[in-house]
C-alpha cells in the first residue's frame, strides 16, 4: 500500500487513535467521490492547514458532493448555503434585531457562524456579498454593528463555482481569491470509476460519510501540522517560486506573502498526512499548482491566447521547471 492511499507510521508522538481517525477521514470522503483520491487527499490538506476551499469546475462532476463529503464526515456543526444574486450579507453573517420583551437589541448569528460554510455557487451572489466572507475567512471572526463576533473553530468555507458558465455571475475579486488557501478541480471520472457511481445512484439514498472525528479531534491534527520541520533549504526553494511569480513577463500580479505562508502550512499538511515530520521538495511542486495559479493575475496579452485560470496553471508549471530543486 502506498503512503498516498493512508495514512502510516504515526509521527511527532501522535497517537495511532487520531492518525486511525484521519485514515478514516480520507476513507470516508472518498466513498463519495469515486476515483479521485488526490483531490480527496489535496482537500484534506487544506482542512489541516486551516485553510479554505475553492471547487471549481463544470457541472455535475461532484463539486457539492465533494463539500458535503469534507463538511459532515466530521460532527461539526454545517450549513449549506447556496448563494443568489438577491441575497444580502445579513443572510450570510446574521442580523441585530429589537427584542421587545428584554427591551434591548440581541444578535441572531447567520449560517457563518458554522465549522464548515458550503457555499454553493458562490460567484452567483455580488460583490457585496462575497464581500461579506472576507473578514470570516482571514480572522474567524465577524464584526456586525460594531461589534466582533468569533466563529467556533475549526471554521472552514468551502465554495463551488462553475468556471465555463457566466451568465448572471460575478467574478471573485482578487482579495477574495486570495482568501481561498487552494483551488481543485475534480475532472471527469474514469470509465470504472463511473460504473461505480451509476451503481451508487440506483439506490434510494447514498451511504452517510462518516469518520469519527470530533472537532477537537480537528484541532489536534491542526496544531500537530505546526510540529513538521520545514528544512531552510526547502523555505529557499519556495520563495524563489514565489520571486518567479512576481517577475513573469505574463503575470501583472504574482503571488502574495498570505499565498507563500500558505504553501508552507500546506506542505507540513500534506507531509502530516503521509506519515513524515519532515517535508520534502515534492510536497512543493505537489501543492504549488492548486495554491498559487489562482492568486495570479494574467496580462491582457496572455489572456488573449488561453482561459486565465488554464494560463495561471501553466505558468505556475512553467516556473516549477525552472526553478533549481533542492537535494
Amino acid at each position: 500500500m502506498s503512503q498516498r492511499e493512508s495514512v502510516v507510521a504515526p509521527p511527532l508522538g501522535f497517537s495511532p487513535d487520531i492518525l486511525r481517525k484521519l485514515s478514516e477521514l480520507e476513507t470516508a470522503v472518498g466513498a463519495a467521490i469515486h476515483g479521485k483520491p488526490e483531490v480527496v487527499r489535496l482537500s484534506l490538506v487544506c482542512l489541516l492547514a486551516r485553510g479554505h476551499l475553492l471547487i471549481e469546475d463544470v457541472p455535475g462532476v461532484g463539486k457539492t458532493t465533494l463539500a458535503q463529503a469534507l463538511a459532515r464526515s466530521v460532527s461539526c456543526r454545517f450549513h449549506r448555503l447556496q448563494f443568489t444574486s438577491d441575497m444580502l450579507p445579513s443572510d450570510v453573517l446574521g442580523v441585530t434585531i429589537y427584542n421587545a420583551h428584554a427591551e434591548a437589541f440581541e444578535f441572531k448569528p447567520g449560517p457563518i457562524f458554522s465549522n464548515f460554510l458550503l457555499a454553493d455557487e458562490i460567484n452567483r451572489t455580488t460583490p457585496k456579498t462575497q464581500s461579506a466572507l472576507l473578514e470570516a475567512m482571514n480572522e474567524s471572526q465577524v464584526t456586525i454593528d460594531g461589534h466582533s463576533h468569533f466563529l467556533p473553530r475549526p471554521f472552514m468555507v468551502i465554495a463551488t463555482q462553475n468556471p465555463v458558465e457566466h451568465h448572471g455571475t460575478y467574478p471573485l475579486p482578487e482579495s477574495q481569491l486570495d482568501r481561498f488557501l487552494m483551488r481543485l478541480r475534480i475532472g471527469y471520472p474514469d470509465t470504472a470509476s463511473e460504473r461505480l457511481i451509476l451503481r451508487d445512484s440506483s439506490r434510494e439514498s447514498a451511504p452517510p460519510v462518516t469518520s469519527g472525528l470530533v472537532p477537537d479531534d480537528v484541532l489536534r491534527l491542526q496544531d500537530a501540522v505546526h510540529r513538521v520541520t520545514v528544512d531552510e533549504t526547502l523555505i529557499d526553494y519556495m520563495l524563489a517560486i514565489v520571486e518567479r511569480t512576481r517577475s513573469h513577463d505574463s503575470l501583472t500580479l504574482g503571488v502574495s506573502p498570505r499565498g507563500s505562508q500558505g504553501l508552507y502550512r500546506a506542505v507540513q499538511a500534506v507531509a502530516l498526512i503521509e506519515g513524515r515530520d519532515y517535508a520534502i521538495p515534492d510536497d512543493v511542486k505537489r501543492l504549488a499548482v492548486p495554491l498559487f495559479a489562482h492568486r495570479v493575475v494574467i496580462n491582457t496579452r496572455a489572456t488573449l491566447v488561453q482561459r486565465r485560470a488554464d494560463m495561471g496553471e501553466r505558468i505556475i508549471q512553467e516556473i516549477l521547471s525552472q526553478v533549481e530543486v533542492p537535494l
